[in-house]
């Protein structure tokens, strides 16, 4: 029988639940909560999951590659967001070309770290 996936969602934890679901969105995520603990994060048809869980060596081993259209144009956008002013743990990375593609990094309020980039 063929797997038919119909969403794959990952778990991501948070040190300050309140503030990483400001992050995110502003990152133009729409939040769905779950429970007091969780909520659902979605942009179109992606989502994922936060939770209200910390666990310091998880999070700071967490990676997403999100891959957009433009990464340029993103990464001015986050500029623009001024996210390192507003969350005191993020850090905005600039791009970065690599044989493969083109990406830039975003260190979320819990350490995690986000990849939007592009293959070529």
């Amino acid at each position: 029988m063929k797997l038919e996936i119909i969403s794959l969602r990952t778990f991501i934890g948070s040190k300050n639940f309140e503030v990483s679901k400001s992050f995110y969105s502003c990152l133009g995520f729409k939040e769905i909560p779950i429970s007091e603990t969780m909520s659902l994060f979605q942009l179109d048809n992606f989502s994922f999951y936060l939770q209200n869980a910390y666990v310091e060596d998880w999070l700071n081993n967490t990676m997403l590659f999100v891959e957009i259209k433009n990464v340029s144009e993103w990464y001015n956008w986050l500029i623009e967001l001024e996210l390192d002013q507003k969350y005191p743990d993020v850090r905005v990375m600039p791009v970065k070309k690599e044989y493969w593609g083109e990406e830039c990094f975003v260190i979320d309020p819990s350490g995690a770290l986000l990849h939007f980039g592009k293959f070529y």
